[in-house]
């Protein structure tokens, strides 16, 4: 079945006018946050990493893993087609970027170095991300 995920387009002024300048400047200028300066690295707790621009869930709890680079670091998205891939030759280098499959937020790379199953790393901007914990039921 084909992916009839339907695009989220907004004015640029409406960004600026829901994001603050360093969200802005990383989701929708490609900006990379300052290492082991986001929100999300030392977070630890279940729950879902959603998309701070249009809320989609992008990212689970128990795919995060500590990589040491600074960034929260996935090994696979909550499923396929939550985010979208694309070649970035920027900065002398190559690398492949991760945006939201919903409204092509910049969430920031991923590279052939991480743990199985997947082997990959997702290397994401905390910045991009919100975190919307796991409910626990009192016990």
């Amino acid at each position: 079945m084909a992916d009839t995920k339907q695009k989220l387009d907004k004015a640029d002024d409406e960004w600026r006018s829901k994001l603050t300048p360093e969200q802005y400047a990383v989701t929708r200028q490609a900006g990379t946050e300052r290492a082991f300066t986001g929100p999300w690295v030392n977070e630890h707790r279940d729950g879902t990493y959603k998309c701070i621009c249009c809320g989609e869930e992008l990212f689970r709890s128990d795919t995060k893993y500590e990589s040491g680079s600074g960034w929260p670091s996935f090994y696979a998205p909550i499923q396929p087609g939550a985010v979208e891939e694309h070649n970035d030759d920027s900065h002398n280098m190559r690398r492949t970027e991760v945006v939201c499959a919903k409204c092509d937020a910049h969430l920031g790379h991923v590279f052939p170095d991480g743990p199985q199953p997947t082997g990959l790393r997702y290397c994401m901007n905390g910045t991009a991300l919100d975190f919307k914990p796991d409910d626990t039921p009192e016990k």
